[in-house]
């Protein structure tokens, strides 16, 4: 018996589909934020439902932060608060394992990667700030290389050198899963680099060098998580192939 021509059943509510209508009609009308969207009763004649389902897909919609309700001129678009909606998501203790151990690459690509940011908007106090952190860590031992605390103070300071808003507030939102992926020891081993670079390092190379070698020392300072994430792949692949 030949089963391609049963489809599979759409699971999704009415009230799904009039939301993802909605959105697509704001995306096609090319919206702004403060224009103002038709009322109720015309959006349900026009899509065919009732008002209380074009109600309870628009308050979806005022709750994701699309639209707001302004007083005399009912529904406009609203300019959504992304990192607001994303933090509501960021209980570590909820997320599965592997989407931890996508955010926390995720992290350390940012790092690497907002280089040109920092050197465009560093200013010499930066520096000097930078210098005060770094003076107060220990000194490198073989056991001491990735201080939380240490490693939350000094990165801060990066990101707030970067002047983006958005990279700051995210780098906020981050820390509680970069913290819990640390002490769950969800990234197992810890693997002394040959070439380490260290914090006081990164200083002087934002003293002294340009965007490149920064991100290649940056590289390096990391090199540690990325070995661990090299050996948590291999350790997948096994067990899939098994």
């Amino acid at each position: 018996m030949k089963l391609n021509r049963i489809h599979i059943i759409d699971k999704s509510t009415l009230v799904d589909k009039v939301e993802m209508s909605l959105i697509e009609f704001l995306d096609n009308q090319s919206m702004h934020v403060g224009t103002k969207i038709p009322k109720e009763v015309e959006l349900a004649l026009k899509m065919g439902v009732s008002r209380t389902v074009v109600r309870e897909a628009l308050n979806r919609l005022k709750t994701v932060g699309l639209i707001e309700s302004i007083k005399h001129r009912g529904n406009v678009v609203k300019s959504p608060d992304f990192l607001n909606l994303i933090k509501k998501g960021m209980i570590p203790q909820i997320i599965d394992q592997k989407t931890l151990l996508d955010i926390f690459e995720m992290r350390l690509i940012l790092e690497i990667g907002m280089a040109d940011l920092i050197f465009l908007r560093m200013k010499p106090e930066d520096i000097d700030e930078l210098y005060e952190i770094v003076d107060k860590e220990p000194e490198r031992t073989d056991n001491i290389i990735f201080g939380l605390d240490h490693e939350k103070l000094f990165h801060s300071k990066l990101y707030q050198m970067t002047g983006n808003q958005y990279l700051m507030q995210f780098q906020t939102l981050l820390l509680p899963i970069v913290g819990y992926v640390y002490r769950k020891r969800i990234l197992i081993g810890n693997f002394p680099a040959k070439h380490h670079v260290t914090h006081r390092q990164l200083v002087d190379t934002l003293k002294s060098g340009n965007p490149k070698s920064f991100r290649q020392k940056m590289r390096l300072h990391l090199e540690n998580h990325f070995q661990r994430i090299h050996i948590n792949n291999s350790i997948q692949i096994n067990q899939k192939s098994k």
